[in-house]
């Protein structure tokens, strides 16, 4: 056979029918395709972000006014206890398996995921934990009060008297959550270290691999932590243990170590993979290799070390003494430092390309400027003084929300344009990505930004109503909410017409680098009609040769 080249990778030649994929049916059903799942979590988990907005606009509908004259008080605190669950352990987290699912076994040559049936279990334990979140809703005294970290001894009241509330519900939940993601880990992890395509060395995998494969070490260590914690104050709450009681003699500071021991780690687990991302991206659109390859791959290592030791930052003000204060300060600020190395990178790799602004680079980029904003605001929240002045304030909201929204939402939907042909086989319609755009960085701005102030002026987080004096931000923050929730709806439009009835889409349309690309558009079920053999390194990632993949003999 000849060497046929394809957008600057060269394969073996030879035939390109497949099997075809199959119909939207299978979406709904037992799937093993790794692809199938991906996609199923990635509809599944926007189900839920669009649940989760609707609970943010309520709120931000409260907060417009100084008195709380919206909702109930006993709502509201369920609404964002609801809110914040909603938001994590069913969007962030599920969106970017979801991604990972579907990306992974086709960056590394492989036809599927290490355990296709684990796979298959640990999505479908998602939605079971959507109902036991929403049902909370309908039994007495509504959901979850307690903020989506559930501290002891708040999380401890049960004023109902009843054994099935919305505490014990949220915590059933999160323990369910806890068991899928320790399942997803263990696949990610297997997959990656055992099934990597002949040649695919672990310093020739895509960096979006070498990110979920960072993201998922740190799930197997640290969920468990949460996970216990979680069934412990299950205990608590329904057997009458005294793990976190403290009116039994138990230890409530106990449980924010369980919690953030994860919880903390749980930011870079979501964020890494956004990271992976914007390496894969900003290569594409700049016409240029990525800037020092080899070092951002293991910075991605080196945050989910670090990772380890930094939790108790979030606990100066519970009763830390202060020399752990010192070490934990120290730590968190090290963490800049892999961060920054990425930064650099994808820096330097934009400087003097021939920039595309499209869809996907455009939130890429989006993500990028707020990710470094966020990183300024983080570094200060590092600092003891600084923490403890706005501990609890809205300062630590609006850090909190220009990384999960500004950085991971954004850079979400820069995945989601970018490999929209490639699940597809469809385009989508660019002007409509770029209003979704400009509506999403708007009022990602518009709602966020106004919390920093806020915060220094002294506005407390979680409270309904707040001092006429601080009236002014947060309309500003209220309208801007309302307008990100709007920015989702030319999002959906253009995503479900395009799927249904967009511009046919070629199998490489952005001229990308990767084996994902050498394959039909949307790939065939098992994606490789022969397990590839790769022999250079990745064009776009480190050197500037061609990846040349070969069929296996």
């Amino acid at each position: 056979m000849t060497n046929i080249p394809l957008h600057g990778i060269s394969v073996n030649g030879g035939s390109n029918h497949h099997e075809s994929p199959g119909n939207w049916k299978r979406y709904f059903g037992f799937s093993t395709d790794h692809k199938v799942i991906g996609i199923q979590y990635l509809v599944t988990s926007f189900i839920f972000f669009l649940v989760g907005g609707i609970f943010a606009m309520i709120l931000r509908g409260e907060l417009i006014t100084p008195e709380a004259d919206l909702v109930d008080r006993t709502v509201y605190n369920g609404m964002f206890t609801m809110h914040g669950t909603v938001m994590l352990f069913l969007w962030t987290f599920p969106s970017l398996v979801g991604l990972a699912n579907y990306l992974v076994p086709i960056m590394i040559g492989a036809r599927d995921m290490a355990f296709p049936r684990l796979n298959a279990v640990a999505f479908w334990m998602v939605p079971v934990v959507g109902i036991l979140l929403m049902s909370s809703f309908f039994v007495p005294g509504g959901p979850a009060q307690a903020g989506w970290w559930a501290y002891p001894p708040v999380s401890l009241q049960n004023p109902t008297g009843n054994l099935v509330n919305g505490q014990v519900l949220w915590l059933l939940a999160v323990a369910v959550s806890g068991v899928s993601s320790i399942m997803g880990a263990v696949n990610f992890v297997t997959t990656i270290v055992k099934m990597r395509a002949p040649g695919m060395t672990f310093f020739r995998m895509p960096l979006f691999v070498w990110a979920v494969f960072s993201a998922q070490i740190i799930q197997l260590f640290g969920l468990p932590a949460l996970t216990a914690g979680a069934v412990m104050l299950l205990f608590d709450l329904t057997v009458g243990t005294a793990f976190f009681d403290p009116s039994k003699g138990g230890n409530p500071v106990m449980f924010q170590h369980y919690f953030w021991f994860y919880s903390h780690p749980a930011v870079y687990v979501i964020i890494l993979p956004i990271f992976g991302i914007f390496s894969e991206i900003f290569p594409v659109y700049a016409r240029k290799p990525l800037f020092g390859y080899k070092v951002v791959a293991i910075s991605s290592i080196l945050i989910a070390v670090v990772s380890a030791i930094v939790w108790v930052h979030h606990m100066y003000v519970s009763g830390t003494p202060g020399w752990m204060r010192l070490i934990f300060m120290l730590t968190t600020m090290f963490v800049s430092v892999p961060t920054g190395i990425k930064v650099f990178a994808w820096v330097a790799t934009i400087w003097g390309g021939k920039l595309r602004l499209t869809t996907p680079m455009l939130f890429a980029l989006g993500g990028l400027i707020m990710f470094v904003f966020a990183g300024i605001t983080g570094i200060m929240l590092s600092s003891v003084p600084v923490d403890v002045h706005v501990n609890n304030t809205y300062f630590v909201v609006g850090h909190f929300h220009y990384v999960l929204y500004g950085t991971v939402t954004m850079g979400m939907y820069a995945a989601l344009y970018h490999w929209f042909p490639k699940m597809t086989g469809r385009m989508f319609h660019e002007g409509w990505g770029k209003i979704h755009f400009w509506l999403a960085f708007i009022g990602t701005n518009l709602n966020f930004l106004p919390m920093h102030p806020l915060g220094l002026q002294g506005m407390l987080r979680r409270a309904a109503s707040y001092a006429p004096d601080l009236v002014g931000w947060n309309i500003v923050a209220s309208l801007g909410s309302f307008l990100l929730g709007m920015s989702t709806l030319p999002f959906i439009f253009n995503i479900v017409i395009s799927w249904m009835q967009g511009e046919k889409a070629p199998d490489n349309p952005w001229r990308a680098i990767g084996l994902e690309w050498i394959i039909p558009s949307p790939p065939p079920v098992e994606n490789f009609e022969e397990i590839p053999t790769v022999i250079s390194e990745p064009y776009g990632y480190g050197k500037s040769e061609p990846l040349v993949a070969s069929a296996k003999e």
